[in-house]
């Protein structure tokens, strides 16, 4: 057996090298398998009657007329899903103290957000049951709204559960040191602002959608779902539908997006699959755009007033902050909308070496749609408000913001340690990345471009951020708290007849190249070409038991389980042509689809060869060998809640103080993910989550009205950043291995959403200084920087 410290370093190994996807072909010539591309035999359609007011009492509703209408096969209020459905409630154990209402698939009695659906009607085209929800008389008294997070825990305030009391979801304080006595300490200069963040949801090419079909000869619903986590659906569904969760099949193929949205319980699509089972035949339903702005998950919008302390020599005494975060009129199914909120508990300040912190959090109910885990959960709140103090600081104190940074960030040779909120943090490198951030912009020469271009009367900017990402969550995260989430992965390999390998993993495929990175590993482990790879996911019949994808898990927890399936196969395969070559199994290897000599690299055999000596001629092989051409194996973390990545970025901004508009010159990020195994999907990971970033710095935002009316449900309202808004973004790296696996890898899929706003936000302030004048909101629109300009 090759052992663990020359895994990487195999004749054939394809971790490390920009392999192109396998699956980039079929999707570009127009060949993915989406959901809606599915047609099933009876299949028909659901669409939803949703509330219009964002708190109402359902008085009656009048669906006589609906019934009655062309196509319509059936017409269900709230009531009638709710006798076929038991109730769902978002808390964890773990997290005491939070609380939420029961939820059902559809209102029953009270509306509680503008978009909640109320009425399904399923017809035998998706027009005809839109026609028939327009026939739909919803009598409903509407009451009063509860919409700013500030005011909801007034007393004065509506209650939306009234069994309550209050509007408070759940609170946590974390304390170390004495921040007070830090603070109060001669020549100390302590900084504070308040931030607000904007509620944004994330806008994926394909929208939400299943099609779910049961089948009742053998009591069996498959659910075909653009989604993240086919298992924990699997769970949910056979819970609160009474299915012995065998009977659950779930089947996620091509998913065009994800970014968190698709990883939660929605009322539309448990429905769906409860309307399959009493019509007995499939049942689709695919959000459109509005669908999808009303009803997909939200996140951020939170509040937060935080101070820092910093002495005149620029060693920073301390963080204290609040954060108030709204959460809607629930807490989401079944990974809770508190997280986020915890996260920012958590992560706040965790690069710098702080021995005084204090941060509280509220979680409050509003009446909007509910916010909870999309791409990067908490970091650009935690980096934006420790990063911008921390800037807004060295300008207080007359210090560069790199010599700061570098004066506090932790050491890169003291791990393993803790951070302020008592996180456990190993194999980091804060101090090679702001080093190695600073020689790729040139940073000297920029900041005398700046000083050059002020003279001229254009303002730019030069923001920076240093940040940790959470990845590869352990069972301590979620194992805990009793949602019904795996923890560990599983991965299977199997070497067919023909000496091809195939593989299979319970993490899910949406667009970030989860196939080809599983290949990758598999292949180089193995030892056949990559071309001889086939990689099934996102089935929960015939992949192994296990999370999905989600918080940047994928390479580090099913990669590693793919790597230990794949050298137990390798062993297998030895064995057994060591009693096929008369020798012993440490002296083969296999290379390039053959069993060679270990030594020399010389051809003993192909493995198709070995494959069918196994499976077509078995007399050739001596009665006590017992060939397994397969191996299955799982792997979760342990030890650490949580694998951190760090990273360290900067932007070049651009502000035009007539207009207000912000333009990105350029951008540069620094990523330690641990061993990257394919250096063009990592790259592209962090530039996508940058460019996502830029949208919540700047453009995107979910606008309410005071009454809790989503102003903005079109893409002609809702800004994203597109081709123009794009600027160059430079990728690096540091090479830090986890000591948590054989592979090493971390994860890379949300440090660019997590560190861009705060870098942005850094850099319109840098721009913004010399004329008095500062901003603390996101999206930093044209009209906020147009007012921080005009009370400067």
């Amino acid at each position: 057996m090759t052992g663990p410290a020359t895994i990487f370093d195999r004749p054939n190994t394809y971790i490390g090298k920009p392999e192109p996807r396998a699956d980039a072909a079929r999707l570009l010539q127009g060949r993915g398998r989406y959901v809606d591309d599915l047609n099933l035999p009876r299949m028909v359609h659901a669409a939803f009657v949703r509330s219009p007011h964002a708190h109402a009492r359902i008085r009656a509703i009048d669906v006589t007329e609906a019934r009655a209408a062309p196509g319509v096969l059936a017409v269900y209020t709230g009531a009638d899903i709710a006798a076929e459905v038991t109730p769902y409630v978002g808390t964890l154990t773990h997290m005491a103290g939070l609380r939420s209402a029961p939820q059902y698939p559809l209102a029953v009695d009270v509306a509680r957000w503008q978009g909640e659906p109320l009425v399904m009607v399923v017809a035998r085209s998706r027009a005809q049951a839109e026609d028939a929800c327009d026939l739909i008389d919803a009598d409903l008294e509407e009451l009063e709204a509860v919409c700013d997070q500030e005011t909801a825990l007034s007393p004065d305030s509506p209650l939306i559960h009234e069994e309550f009391g209050s509007n408070l979801a759940w609170e946590r304080l974390v304390e170390a040191g004495d921040v007070d006595t830090a603070f109060a300490a001669p020549g100390v200069t302590v900084v504070e602002r308040t931030f607000r963040f904007g509620r944004h949801t994330g806008v994926t090419l394909e929208s939400r959608g299943t099609v779910c079909d049961y089948d009742p000869s053998e009591n069996q619903l498959t659910m075909y779902y653009s989604g993240q986590a086919p298992h924990m659906m699997q769970v949910i569904l056979s819970k609160h539908l009474g299915l012995p969760e065998e009977d659950v099949r779930v089947i996620s193929n091509d998913v065009g997006g994800s970014f968190g949205i698709k990883i939660h319980t929605y009322g539309d699509e448990i429905a769906a699959a409860v309307a399959a089972r009493m019509l007995r035949r499939p049942v689709k339903f695919i959000a459109d755009r509005m669908e999808s702005f009303m009803t997909d998950i939200h996140a951020r919008d939170h509040v937060v007033t935080a101070r820092i302390g910093v002495t005149a020599e620029g060693n920073i005494v301390g963080i204290d902050m609040d954060d108030l975060t709204g959460i809607g009129p629930f807490s989401m199914y079944p990974r809770t909308s508190a997280i986020e909120c915890n996260q920012v508990l958590n992560l706040t300040g965790a690069p710098y070496a702080l021995q005084n912190y204090r941060a509280r959090g509220r979680v409050v109910f509003q009446n909007k749609m509910l916010m909870c885990q999309y791409r990067a959960v908490g970091h650009p709140i935690a980096m934006a408000v420790a990063d911008g103090l921390l800037e807004e600081a060295g300008r207080a104190i007359g210090m560069d913001p790199v010599a700061l940074r570098k004066k506090n960030l932790m050491a890169d040779d003291s791990y393993p340690r803790q951070s302020a909120s008592g996180m456990k943090l190993d194999d980091l490198s804060h101090q090679k990345a702001i080093t190695k951030l600073t020689e790729i912009m040139d940073y000297d020469a920029l900041r005398t471009d700046q000083a050059e271009a002020r003279k001229r009367g254009v303002y730019r900017g030069i923001g920076l951020v240093s940040m940790v990402e959470v990845t590869n969550p352990s069972p301590m995260f979620y194992g805990i708290g009793g949602a019904p989430i795996a923890s560990q992965d599983g991965a299977t390999a199997r070497l067919d007849a023909g000496g091809a390998l195939h593989v299979a993993s319970s993490i899910t495929e949406q667009g970030q190249g989860t196939n080809a990175i599983l290949a990758q590993i598999a292949a180089g482990v193995f030892g056949v070409p990559i071309d001889r790879v086939r990689v099934t996911t996102g089935d929960t019949r015939n992949v192994p038991y296990g999370g999905g994808t989600w918080a940047s898990r994928g390479a580090g927890i099913g990669g590693e389980a793919m790597l230990q399936a794949a050298h137990a196969l390798r062993d297998q395969v030895l064995e057994v042509a060591g009693t096929l070559l008369q020798t012993t199994p440490e002296a083969l290897d296999i290379r390039d689809g053959n069993v060679v000599d270990a030594g020399t690299g010389a051809e003993r055999m192909t493995l198709a060869d070995l494959a069918r000596t196994v499976y077509y001629r078995g007399n050739e092989l001596p009665s006590d060998t017992k060939p397994e051409l397969i191996a299955t194996r799982h792997y979760r973390v342990t030890d650490f809640p949580f694998v951190f990545t760090n990273g360290a970025m900067a932007a070049h901004v651009e502000v035009d103080i007539e207009t207000g508009f912000v333009k990105v010159l350029h951008f540069w990020a620094v990523e330690d993910c641990g061993r990257v195994i394919n250096p063009m999907l990592v790259d592209e990971q962090v530039r996508g989550g940058v460019v996502q970033g830029i949208g919540g710095a700047l453009y995107e935002e979910c606008l309410y009205s005071p009454e809790g009316q989503l102003l903005n449900t079109t893409m002609a309202d809702y800004i994203v950043p597109m081709a123009a808004e794009m600027p160059d973004i430079t990728v690096a790296h540091i090479e830090t291995p986890s000591k948590t696996s054989v592979l090493g890898a971390k994860g890379a899929g949300e440090a660019g959403t997590g560190g861009a706003p705060a870098a942005i936000l850094n850099a319109v302030n840098d721009a913004l200084s010399p004329l008095g004048a500062s901003l603390w909101q996101m999206p930093m629109t044209p009209q906020r920087v147009l007012t921080a300009l005009s009370e400067g």
